[in-house]
């Protein structure tokens, strides 16, 4: 699992590349809770690099949603692959996230 940081103005973007599965969420809890801690202007999670999400990954992005609104920081997800995102609909995570097609669109309901 790689993690990439940039910015878009106000916006923090944070990419997830490779696998998210348990032992990974478990490796990358702290750096992307601090992230989301210091994403004042909205956090946008870019999975459009993601190969693999397990369900411990879909429930450690629930958490990151979770620790985020306690924060007051807006939170989307970006470039959700269709066979994750027909499992988050199927459990109902995907109605606690703002889903954007792109970054760009992300980063756009971010700051509206």
């Amino acid at each position: 699992m790689r993690i990439e940081r940039s910015t878009r103005g106000t916006v923090l973007v944070v990419a997830l590349r490779g696998e998210l599965d348990g032992a990974v969420a478990s490796e990358v809890h702290d750096e992307l809770d601090g992230l989301v801690a210091g994403g004042g202007g909205g956090v946008a999670l870019d999975l459009g690099g993601m190969t693999y999400v397990s369900s411990a990954g879909l429930r450690f992005l629930l958490l990151v949603h979770h620790h985020a609104r306690r924060r007051g920081v807006r939170l989307a997800l970006a470039g959700v692959r269709p066979d994750v995102h027909e499992v988050m609909a199927a459990t109902g995570f995907i109605d606690a996230f703002v889903v954007a097609d792109s970054v760009d669109d992300a980063v756009e309901a971010l700051v509206r």
